[in-house]
């Protein structure tokens, strides 16, 4: 029983301080998101699990923790991303014609971390713009992004763009296996260049050469004028180009202070997106702090295919790259019976503050809370006086 308080790896409690700058977050980005026209939804943290991985792909499957429901004997599974969700509730909960955008904040699970040091329990925060297949909508979730890791506070923050029709577009027609394609995004991923080589050698020789230009294809605009000139002239990589330039200068010209630059060979989470796909990097941190884009085809197994465009972020991470705030002011109070003392405190509270009775016997410990002021009686009357 030594061990009985110990928590299962990558499983971690959150503590008074941590808490309370999480809370604080989670509530300026919903009022962000609100801002913004969003409407909240809370899905369910699980359910079956035929409709919870309907779409995703084996990724998603793989850190989907799974059991048996005890009342209908059916699969469940313990949600690892909300986004099939939020498309299931549009589809067929809200059924709109128009455009919803819609917000949602609530933990996910995954079966195994994402990185060396990743929770395996995110708090993931998350928007979504259904209805408008525009860049318009692929703008406004960028500037959401953008919007909420600055009102966290994060300094220099990069933002990284690609696009999932560029690779589509270099191998056209050909038919491969999932397997296949999945094992040559991950070396275009990784930029493994050897293993893309082996991996493709029964393709066409164009199509290799092609491939292997992806892995050169990074860093700033210049980019996208490069992968002009190296890539084939595919309808789908011109307009995935495109998509990427007009993006680009618009974001520049609202956020000149935003680092813009192009992985047109990252294709992370390429089973989900159908177009442009981006990813906000922090100062100091060599994960992504969000990731969104454009995925129009998450609604279709739903049986209502509409173009989508949304990005989502963990909570706790975000928090942990913010620097921090100061304590709350508070009010220190003595514990008493008097009606009037506790007739003061109730007043304060009503207004807003915080007011920290010191119970019996604790007078002299340490506070919690940044206590400047306390509640003294003076004369008759109970009045609040800086500490």
């Amino acid at each position: 029983m030594a061990s009985a308080w110990l928590l299962p790896e990558h499983i971690a409690d959150v503590l008074p301080s941590q808490a309370r700058r999480i809370e604080e977050l989670r509530r300026e980005l919903l009022d962000m998101a609100r801002s913004y026209g969003c409407e909240l939804v809370m899905p369910p943290l699980l359910e079956h699990l035929d409709s919870l991985l309907s779409g995703t792909g084996h990724a998603l499957d793989l850190q989907t923790f799974k059991l048996v429901d005890q009342l209908s004997g059916r699969s469940l599974g313990l949600r690892a991303d909300t986004t099939p969700q939020v498309a299931r509730i549009d589809a067929h909960l809200l059924n709109r014609a128009g455009v919803t955008r819609l917000c949602y904040c609530g933990p996910v699970l995954h079966t195994r971390p994402a990185g060396l040091h990743a929770t395996r329990e995110p708090l993931q925060f998350g928007i979504e713009i259904y209805g408008h297949a525009g860049l318009e909508a692929d703008l406004e979730v960028q500037e959401l992004a953008l919007d909420a890791v600055q009102r966290a506070g994060l300094k220099h923050a990069a933002l990284d763009m690609g696009d999932a029709r560029l690779v589509r577009g270099v191998l056209g027609d050909l038919q491969l296996s999932a397997l296949q394609l999945d094992a040559l995004v991950g070396a275009m991923a990784s930029k493994d260049a050897g293993s893309l080589r082996a991996l493709s050698v029964d393709l066409p020789a164009a199509v290799q050469a092609h491939l292997q230009s992806l892995l050169s294809l990074f860093g700033g605009v210049e980019v996208l004028a490069r992968a002009r000139e190296v890539l084939p002239a595919h309808p789908l990589i011109t307009a995935a180009l495109d998509d990427l330039q007009w993006l680009a200068q618009h974001l520049q010209h609202s956020h000149p202070d935003i680092r813009i630059g192009f992985d047109l060979a990252d294709l992370t989470g390429y089973a989900y997106y159908s177009g442009v796909r981006f990813a906000l990097y922090a100062e100091g941190f060599s994960d992504a702090v969000l990731r969104g884009g454009r995925y129009d085809e998450v609604g279709a197994v739903f049986g209502r295919r509409r173009p989508a465009v949304g990005f989502s972020l963990d909570l706790k991470t975000l928090e942990a790259l913010s620097p921090a705030s100061p304590l709350r002011a508070a009010v220190r109070a003595p514990w008493g019976e008097d009606a009037e003392l506790r007739a003061a405190v109730r007043r304060l509270r009503e207004a807003g503050e915080t007011v920290v009775c010191v119970l019996p016997g604790h007078e002299h410990e340490g506070d919690e809370f940044d206590c400047d002021r306390e509640l003294v009686q003076i004369d008759t009357q109970w009045v609040v006086r800086a500490l």
